[in-house]
């Protein structure tokens, strides 16, 4: 494992309001460069720079679909101006019933053609409880994204959330409320490896879980606090608030969380324990003293874990049982493929079971599905990014 981590995000929260100009972009922009830097300097890999901003639906209450419309191509050209490849819009709480879901209607056209924008809806909050009526808009979306961008990539950019706050790095989940404030989130699968094969976990011994919770705290704690640190520092440089931590492994390609839960020596993802692993593992991110945000939970992308990927074309996992070990840690239903001809109404079900859930237990979850253009049930998928990983869907 590297010496650091590698940080998967610097966020930027944006106090300011939509509609956003186009020198408050650049003011963005130059205070995470800025950041990047000096994480760069103090030997940390910066992968992406974003910007979180505040519910683009609740600044522009009053706005027609086709203002919106003109706004987020124009929002998308000071991006670009700016080479800022990461902006969200914000989440859209059509958990509320005073929304109007019609408005739901114009979302695809807002980010399917703008590449930088990332956008959310709220199926339920601890406030409103679960709106039912509100998935099968949800699930049009997802179908319209698969249907009207390249390889349908428009959905990795859009997803269902439930009781999710505001302040997390990571997207699309991320939105922002409150002052303006950096928040960090990590690449951190090899963090948790690396911790498990320290004391010897090899997989091929079930590890007493109490103990692996604290090795792995443990070595959250050594390999974040610097961190945490220095994004203290920078922000205070900046004259913004440090929005905290988010210490999810995120796992990517052969950096994989699944490969580090099976060291735990209870079999591979889906055998019997797994839950017991995901809650222990859980257990050491919540419970460490660092300012943490966002899920700070395992995150199981399907589409982005090599090993999970062939854990999921195996028939090992589905999604109830990721739906299952959500239960107990982290995000939800993360970049899942879906043949391409679901129907809106499977889609919408599946969003009702994460929705429910989350917030029976009151706790953030979310859905990223992927609808792949083009391919059936038992069909692998034919990506061509390298940032995926292809399974069978």
């Amino acid at each position: 494992m590297p010496t650091t981590p590698p940080v998967r995000t610097i966020t930027l929260g944006l106090s300011e309001p939509h509609p956003l100009s186009a020198s408050t972009i650049r003011r963005a922009q130059e205070a995470l460069s800025r950041a990047s830097t000096r994480y760069q300097e103090a030997g940390y890999e910066i992968q992406t720079v974003r910007i979180s901003t505040r519910p683009l639906f609740n600044d522009l209450a009053d706005w027609p679909a086709a203002a919106l419309g003109h706004y987020t191509r124009e929002l998308q050209k000071v991006l670009d101006d700016v080479q800022m490849s990461f902006c969200s819009l914000g989440t859209v709480v059509a958990a509320d019933p005073a929304f109007e879901l019609e408005r739901l209607d114009c979302l695809a056209d807002l980010v399917g053609p703008s590449p930088a924008l990332n956008a959310t809806v709220q199926l339920a909050t601890p406030e409103h409880g679960v709106r039912a009526e509100a998935a099968l808009p949800i699930a049009r979306i997802m179908q319209r994204l698969a249907a009207e961008t390249e390889e349908g990539f428009g959905n990795f950019r859009f997803a269902m959330l439930a009781c999710m706050p505001p302040g997390s790095p990571f997207f699309p989940a991320a939105y922002h409320a409150g002052p303006s404030s950096f928040s960090i989130g990590v690449q951190g699968a090899g963090i948790v490896t690396e911790a498990l094969r320290t004391h010897d976990a090899d997989g091929k011994r079930p590890q007493d879980l109490r103990q692996v919770t604290q090795w792995i705290r443990a070595a959250l704690q050594q390999q974040a606090a610097p961190l945490v640190e220095l994004g203290q520092q920078v922000a205070r440089e900046s004259s913004l608030a440090f929005g905290g931590i988010d210490v999810s492994p995120a796992p990517l390609g052969e950096d994989s969380i699944v490969a580090a839960l099976e060291l735990c020596g209870y079999g591979q993802l889906g055998s019997a324990g797994t839950l017991a692993v995901a809650a222990a593992i859980t257990a050491a991110l919540k419970s460490s003293d660092l300012p943490t945000c966002g899920y700070c939970g395992l995150m199981l992308p399907v589409l982005e874990d090599v090993v999970l990927g062939q854990r999921w074309a195996d028939g090992r996992v589905d999604a109830h049982r990721l739906l299952l070990y959500s239960s107990v840690c982290g995000t939800g239903l993360d970049a899942l493929p879906l043949p391409g001809d679901s129907s809106a109404e499977s889609i919408a079900h599946l969003l009702l079971d994460v929705a429910t859930l989350a917030h029976r237990l009151n706790k953030p979850l979310s859905a990223r599905l992927f609808p792949v253009p083009g391919k059936q049930a038992g069909e692998y998928t034919t990506f061509t990014s390298p940032y995926l990983t292809n399974t069978r869907i």
